[in-house]
């Protein structure tokens, strides 16, 4: 795997990112999802680089990028579209391809839309959304915040691995490789030695801070640009309904169920792969 790690001031905060493929002409943003980092896109970001660049963010407050020095404001999709705006600018980008893993798709929702973002109107040419919706069930938000915001402390890399390999087992199928690397990429010690994920627990404040701050209905209704979603069959996070709906407002999302996957599809086995590649190279 050839990637660079950079890092860039966007709204006066620290974001690092890795960049895959660098002077390919066209540009696709990877954006993970909520308490995750951008290598989580290595696979996908691997498989696009030989035609693009690929730019894979860690958002504010997650792996090496800053933490927030005002959590209670900035972690919030509002700030987050405003960090990808900067990062548009500071990376020269004038029109990028994205691809959002939960949080990541909500994050090109809204930026998407414009709405939030005037300067990014017309500048997203296609968006997949990897199990993320404008509109997403309760249980699974709470069952989300129960992990996240209280991430547990382990004495070895191994323990880690382990809690990882439990609480995203609705992934779908990682290699042994695969599990070590998230392990190894997600990982920071705690002043006592022990390791615990690689984000700001503070971070869970967009849900206490922001209410239905995920309730973007009117942001995916007013996207022009083409829109993919990748719902995990097994998925408690993006109900049917809200699915099928989906299908017939705003962009009328092309909706692709991955077998065998609920939140969400880790996007590293080739049918995952290739959908996102044609989808991309079909609107390039």
């Amino acid at each position: 795997m050839s990637f660079s790690s950079q890092y860039v001031r966007c709204a006066g905060r620290e974001i690092h990112y890795t960049e895959w493929g660098a002077g390919h002409a066209d540009t696709v943003i990877a954006w993970h999802g909520l308490a995750r980092t951008g290598r989580d896109m290595d696979e996908l970001a691997q498989h696009l680089s030989a035609r693009y660049r690929v730019i894979c963010p860690d958002t504010l407050g997650r792996g090496l990028s800053q933490w927030s020095p005002d959590p209670d404001r900035e972690y919030c999709l509002d700030f987050y579209a405003r960090l990808a705006a900067d990062l548009f600018s500071q990376l020269d980008i004038e029109r990028a391809h994205w691809v959002g893993t939960s949080m990541g798709g909500a994050i090109g929702m809204v930026c998407a839309s414009g709405l939030a973002q005037p300067a990014l109107t017309g500048r997203i040419a296609s968006l997949v959304l990897n199990d993320n919706a404008p509109q997403l069930a309760v249980p699974a938000i709470e069952r989300i915040k129960a992990y996240a915001g209280n991430p547990p402390a382990f004495d070895s890399m191994l323990e880690l691995e382990a809690f990882f390999r439990q609480v995203y087992k609705p992934y779908g199928w990682l290699s042994d490789a695969q599990w070590r690397r998230m392990a190894e990429t997600s990982a920071r010690r705690l002043p006592d030695g022990r390791l615990t994920p690689h984000y700001d627990p503070a971070m869970i404040r967009q849900f206490t801070q922001h209410d239905d701050d995920y309730l973007i209905w009117r942001h995916y209704d007013a996207i022009t640009a083409p829109v993919l979603c990748l719902r995990g069959a097994e998925s408690d996070l993006v109900l049917p309904e809200v699915a099928q709906a989906m299908r017939t407002r705003g962009p009328r999302a092309r909706v692709v169920e991955i077998p065998d996957c609920g939140h969400a599809p880790a996007l590293n086995v080739p049918a995952q792969l290739d959908l996102v590649a044609d989808f991309i190279d079909a609107h390039n």
